[in-house]
């Protein structure tokens, strides 16, 4: 099995980011996870641009999702929603909808922020996106707030209570994951 982490961040030392490499750490052994680290380069979404072939940064977050049984997102929150470029990066992978590669794929949503409420508005904005998508959503939260005082200065998650929180979205996903495969044996 194979997990795609996606960071909605594009700070170098984003707690996003840390926030996925530390879900990395807690996925269990024979689980893959790759963390995608394209979405700087994705262009601005206009469908006029939207052909075959697709701008190489657009076919690179596509064939990433499609190569990944499961996606883990985490996002950071602006102005109380999702930051710019990853809705860019969503509006792209979703086309065309009925065979975009989010479609009944399990995607699971965790955030960080600096404020007290760990991109919990931002979260539900995404997870409403992302099933748009026809992506399944899976339940689980983690919403990192304070990030800056759960994450130390080498990227490490220190908080206790939220790397437990994120062992159980993690486990959530891969379980999910799991069933899903079952299914389609």
């Amino acid at each position: 099995m194979k997990v795609l982490g996606i960071s909605g961040s594009l700070r170098r030392e984003s707690h996003n980011t840390a926030l996925l490499r530390a879900a990395g750490e807690l996925l269990p052994d024979g689980v893959e996870f790759e963390l995608w680290d394209g979405l700087k380069a994705v262009p601005p979404y206009d469908e006029d641009d939207d052909v075959d072939p697709a701008p190489a940064a657009v076919a690179d977050l596509r064939s990433v999702i499609a190569g990944a049984d499961a996606i883990l997102v985490a996002t950071p929150e602006y102005n109380h929603s999702i930051p710019g470029q990853l809705k860019n990066a969503l509006d792209w992978a979703s086309r065309p909808l009925a065979t975009n590669p989010f479609r009944n794929k399990p995607v699971a949503v965790v955030g960080a922020s600096m404020g007290a409420f760990g991109a919990v508005w931002a979260q539900a904005e995404l997870r409403k996106v992302l099933a748009a998508t026809g992506a399944r959503v899976v339940d689980g939260e983690v919403a990192l707030g304070h990030a800056h005082t759960k994450i130390d200065l080498d990227g490490t998650l220190t908080d206790d209570a939220a790397r437990q929180q994120l062992a159980e979205v993690v486990q959530a996903l891969v379980a999910v994951t799991e069933a899903r495969e079952l299914i389609a044996a």
